[in-house]
């Protein structure tokens, strides 16, 4: 089982220092990859996230990469339908192709309605325009040149260009525990990416996947507050006995230096067992 850890690019630890020196320590201390998360913009007063300090996450991760050379670099996760497809295929390929091939792309529908109505974009409609800003950007990505007829998105593409193709093709694992997220990686994903889930309740889900898509990445996201090595030990042990294939894993931690010492001890919790 790999495992992975999120960067601190959310609330007042966060910052272009915080970025490289977080992704720099993951590399050095072998873990598999760090993880940035998505919101643009929030309601005042809104109870979660608990910061509307967000660096941008595409742009962390080009920060983070030019720092580092090995360590993958992961969306936890980009809300695919509230972006629009064709700048966004071009952002991720070029992430991709200055990066050395190492990005995957853990994408979602989202949950916060007032931040699609922010940015112009039908709340309702938001798994369709996730499945064809799927399609639509896998083509953009194999075909030279590319035509695509859309129904849910704003776009007229008929024989049109766009390069650099992302090589290798970036993976695209779906996010969300959602039985419309569950059906959405059996159909189209690389990889499914749940978040929260205890073992206990991400086995099941695990089993279903692998019986459907034997192919398919597994990947679970959960925090840990730093206090209990036993607990982290525990919860990874149980993970690897689900079935989970990768779990990235969110440190509590406010400041960075503590933020820091906690992914040491993640490391040091993994490699022993390994």
């Amino acid at each position: 089982m790999q495992i992975g850890v999120h960067l601190p690019h959310v609330g007042r630890k966060a910052g272009p220092e915080a970025i490289r020196r977080a992704a720099v320590q993951a590399e050095e201390l072998g873990l598999a990859d760090v993880w940035v998360s998505e919101h643009i913009i929030l309601p005042k007063g809104a109870p979660y996230p608990p910061s509307a300090l967000f660096y941008e996450p595409i742009m962390s991760l080009t920060w983070a990469a030019a720092f580092t050379s090995r360590i993958r670099l992961g969306t936890s996760v980009l809300v695919l339908p509230m972006r629009h497809p064709v700048p966004l295929a071009k952002e991720l390929a070029t992430l991709q192709g200055l990066s050395g091939g190492r990005l995957i792309l853990g994408a979602g529908v989202g949950w916060l309605q007032e931040e699609y109505a922010a940015l112009g974009v039908p709340f309702q409609e938001r798994g369709r325009r996730m499945d064809e800003g799927i399609a639509l950007m896998r083509r953009l990505w194999s075909d030279d040149p590319v035509s695509f007829e859309t129904k849910h998105i704003d776009a007229v593409i008929s024989e049109m260009r766009m390069l650099p193709h992302p090589d290798p093709s970036i993976p695209i694992w779906i996010g969300g525990i959602s039985e419309a997220a569950l059906q959405r990686a059996i159909r189209v994903g690389d990889g499914w990416h749940g978040t929260r889930l205890a073992p206990a309740e991400a086995a099941p889900v695990v089993a279903r996947l692998r019986a459907e898509r034997p192919d398919l990445a597994t990947s679970m996201r959960f925090g840990w507050d730093g206090r209990d090595d036993g607990e982290l030990e525990s919860a990874l042990s149980d993970y690897r006995q689900a079935g989970v294939d990768h779990v990235m894993v969110e440190p509590r931690e406010r400041g960075l230096e503590e933020w820091l010492a906690v992914v040491e001890r993640v490391a040091k919790i993994g490699e022993k067992l390994r």
